[in-house]
């Protein structure tokens, strides 16, 4: 799916690139860097779809969420304490 796509679907949800990014726990930039690229991640397309419609059927997806415990994807390059660069390496002497 396009960028553009992506953007129409979620518009006809309602909802702004910072409003979808708030309900699905991800980061706002991240999303916003698929313009660059011109498309979005399979995954990123199908939930705007069903958003879409479901606002365009008076379905109240905020329901259906709320219900979802949805756990924030860690940064990038996060390391196993969800820090970049991991633990500072003890001085040598």
């Amino acid at each position: 799916m396009t960028y553009d796509e992506f953007l129409r679907q979620i518009g006809k949800a309602g909802l702004t690139i910072r409003q979808f990014a708030e309900l699905t726990k991800m980061n706002r930039i991240s999303l916003s860097n698929n313009k660059k690229k011109g498309h979005v991640p399979s995954h990123l397309a199908v939930i705007s779809v069903l958003l879409g419609e479901m606002a365009e059927r008076k379905i109240d997806f905020h329901a259906a969420l709320s219900g979802i415990d949805i756990i924030p994807k860690k940064p990038r390059g996060a390391g196993m304490n969800g820090r970049f660069g991991g633990d500072r390496q003890p001085d040598l002497f």
